[in-house]
C-alpha cells in the first residue's frame, strides 16, 4: 500500500471521486499544510490556520498507479484558480499535491507540466512535501456517501 495526499477544493467531493476508483483501499478527509496542531473545521474556515482541506488516499499500486491518481486529480477540479474552487473561496480550498516520496514529487511535476496543455491559464497547484495530516471531524468522513449523494454542487 502507498499513500497519496491531494487538495482540490471542498474535500467532500474530492473524497467521493477517489473512493470510486479500483485500487483505492481507503480515504480520509482532513487538514494539512498549516501551522496549527489539531485544527478544527471551524478554525480552518477562518482562513487563518494555513491548512488546506485535503484527502489522504491509501492505494494499491499494483491496481492503480500514482500517475492514474494524478490524472483523476487534474480532471476533477480547476487547478488554475488560486485559493478557490467554484463558489468556495479561501486558502483552505487551494489546489495542492502533497508528495510522500521523491518519486511522487517527480511524477507530480511531470504530470502538472503535461496537464498544463489542457488549461488556458497557468496551473497554480502547489507541489510540496507531505506534512502532518489531521483527520477532519467524523461527520466530514464520507460525507456525501452518508447522505446518499454522488457529488457536490460544483
Amino acid at each position: 500500500m502507498q499513500k497519496a495526499t491531494f487538495a482540490a477544493g471542498c474535500f467532500w467531493g474530492v473524497e467521493a471521486t477517489f473512493r470510486r476508483l479500483a485500487g483505492v483501499k481507503s480515504t480520509q478527509v482532513g487538514y494539512t499544510g498549516g501551522k496549527m496542531d489539531h485544527p478544527t473545521y471551524e478554525a480552518v474556515c477562518t482562513d487563518r490556520t494555513g491548512h488546506a482541506e485535503a484527502l489522504e488516499v491509501s492505494f494499491d499500486p499494483a491496481v492503480i498507479s500514482y500517475n492514474d491518481l494524478l490524472e483523476v486529480f487534474w480532471n476533477n477540479h480547476n487547478p488554475t484558480t488560486l485559493n478557490r474552487q467554484g463558489p468556495d473561496v479561501g486558502s483552505q480550498y487551494r489546489s495542492a499535491i502533497y508528495f510522500h516520496s521523491p518519486e511522487q514529487e517527480a511524477l507530480a511535476k511531470t504530470s502538472r507540466d503535461a496537464a498544463q496543455a489542457r488549461f488556458p491559464r497557468p496551473i497554480v497547484t502547489e507541489i510540496t512535501p507531505a506534512q502532518a495530516f489531521w483527520p477532519a471531524e467524523e461527520y466530514h468522513q464520507q460525507y456525501l456517501e452518508k447522505r446518499g449523494l454522488s457529488n457536490c454542487h460544483i
